[in-house]
């Protein structure tokens, strides 16, 4: 899993770092999201997954890595 983020379309709502604080934080001075982790651990998957349906400006997206990737 790999997490980006438009923090140009950010509106502070905050609902990412309530809901993946590991993953999340927002700006001292503005409210804005700014990502922690980038490849967020499988234990973080759901909390991440949530925060991003949760966001109410849609800035953050997940990615999948494929399935059956070679090492």
């Amino acid at each position: 899993m790999r997490v980006t983020i438009d923090q140009s379309r950010c509106i502070a709502a905050g609902q990412c770092v309530l809901n993946a604080p590991e993953v999340f934080d927002q700006r001292e001075e503005d409210g804005l999201v700014e990502l922690l982790i980038s490849e967020p651990p499988e234990a973080l998957r759901e909390e991440t997954w949530l925060a991003a349906q949760l966001c109410p400006a849609g800035v953050i997206t997940v990615h999948e890595e494929p399935s059956g990737r070679s090492q």
